[in-house]
């Protein structure tokens, strides 16, 4: 075999080795293959809607095969959730959500998030549902106003459902009835799609499905994909630390107390810088969670009447209003129609109790020693007893030994050496003394 032949035999020989090869190298090896884990573990707020949109982007950008969103949540704020929502509907990676660990719930507004995903699942122990809107204080909204939000969120709910192909009637009885199931009946009425232990379950389960993400329909392979951890940026941390409304609230106690305390108090500067932090804290959180100003009033009135009773004499009267308006405005801090989360009446009950006594205790000290006579200085001379030096006799000034110094005296009677005298005033650098008995 000439050199040419056999170099013409290993060109052709390459040539079906790679043709064999290629079918392998385009299909993507399972190592590579990885799904983004979001975490919805608390409150739902715009810290979180902005961390699942995040999540979503970057699994996105970077060939993720799904995104799991794990959901353990008792609410939060309607317009978050929608946020949430609109994202998942419109997401362009398949998205799973997942009602998990055992015990977890996705309730109120968490009930929208599970049911927008691709493929909804639950763990075993788990519940879904409770998503009925309610008004200030949890009670029913009533009237028109009512109505009209009710039909919103029950429209709402059932179109989520429609999109996913799931149970519209029991979406609507969520939020109508506010009905909560477990994940069996969820499985059997059709509201979820799996039921799994973990998470190695779940992507065994989910492997094979079809769906339709971004208008076409892609079939599920994740059995054995790698899992990536989605992580909150440090700035959407802290606004989902003070999303939470019993965070705030002792940020806006704690506030109150340094800045009172400093007042009482000048020059001591830390309660004061402090409370300053605290209260500017509470107030950005302001901008996350709906406040209600009633409510926000009623707490610095309160506060006031607090501050007022250690100093004017009501009898009881401007301590005993003040501890009513701040409990009453601390439970209408947060604007409950809005969201399902709430300040924990414990905790209520514990700031009002702990606040009126930190500021009734300071406020007294305050007063007592505004009211105490002066020791230090000419004032503390008044009311001190000496001894008479130098002979003291009507319009003829002596001298005294009095709080360890020797002072210019004068009386209206004479007093010889050795004699006891009460200052009666101090005149500049001259004492008024009196015999003492």
């Amino acid at each position: 075999m000439t050199a040419r032949v056999r170099l013409a035999a290993c060109a052709a020989a390459l040539v079906i080795a790679a043709a064999a090869a290629w079918p392998v190298a385009a299909e993507k090896p399972a190592a590579e293959r990885w799904v983004e884990l979001v975490e919805i573990d608390g409150g739902i707020n715009p810290a979180v809607a902005e961390y699942v949109d995040d999540s979503i982007a970057r699994a996105s950008r970077e060939g993720a095969s799904a995104v799991i969103v794990r959901i353990d949540t008792p609410g939060g704020l309607l317009a978050s959730a929608q946020r949430i929502v609109k994202s998942l509907l419109n997401a362009p990676v398949p998205v799973i959500s997942y009602i998990a660990p055992s015990g977890a719930g996705a309730a109120s507004a968490g009930t929208f998030i599970a049911e927008a995903a691709n493929i909804a699942a639950m763990a075993p122990g788990t519940t879904i549902g409770a998503a009925h809107p309610v008004e200030e204080g949890g009670a029913d909204i009533r009237g028109v106003m009512g109505q009209k939000v009710e039909n919103f969120t029950a429209s709402f709910a059932r179109s989520i459902a429609r999109q996913r192909g799931r149970n519209e009637d029991w979406m609507e009885q969520a939020v109508r009835r506010s009905v909560a199931i477990g994940e069996r009946e969820a499985l059997q009425k059709h509201v979820i799609d799996i039921v799994a232990p973990d998470l190695a379950s779940l992507l065994i389960q989910a492997s094979g499905r079809k769906t339709s993400v971004a208008g076409q329909d892609v079939t599920l392979d994740l059995a054995g994909a790698a899992i990536r951890s989605a992580r909150m940026t440090i700035g959407q941390q802290v606004f989902n630390i003070l999303s939470d409304p019993n965070i705030v609230y002792l940020l806006l106690m704690a506030g109150l107390i340094g800045l009172y305390f400093e007042f009482a108090h000048p020059g001591v500067f830390l309660p004061g810088v402090a409370g300053a932090i605290c209260l500017l804290l509470a107030m950005a959180s302001f901008e996350v969670l709906p406040v209600n100003v009633t409510g926000f009033l009623l707490i610095l009135l309160g506060v006031g009447m607090l501050i007022a009773e250690a100093y004017i004499t009501s009898y009881g009267i401007l301590g005993l209003g003040g501890i009513v308006a701040f409990v009453m405005g601390s439970l209408l801090f947060i604007d409950t129609s809005r969201t399902n989360l709430v300040v924990s009446r414990n905790i209520i009950y514990g700031a009002a109790a702990g606040s009126a006594l930190i500021i009734l205790s300071v406020g007294y000290l305050v007063a007592r020693g505004r009211h105490s006579r002066a020791r230090t200085g000419a004032e503390g001379l008044v009311g001190e007893i000496g001894e008479v030096r130098e002979a003291i006799t009507p319009g003829v000034p002596g001298k005294v030994f009095v709080h360890g110094e020797i002072w210019r005296a004068v009386s209206g009677e004479p007093l010889s050496p050795g004699t006891r005298a009460r200052v009666m005033a101090v005149r500049g650098l001259e004492v008024v003394v009196e015999r003492s008995s």
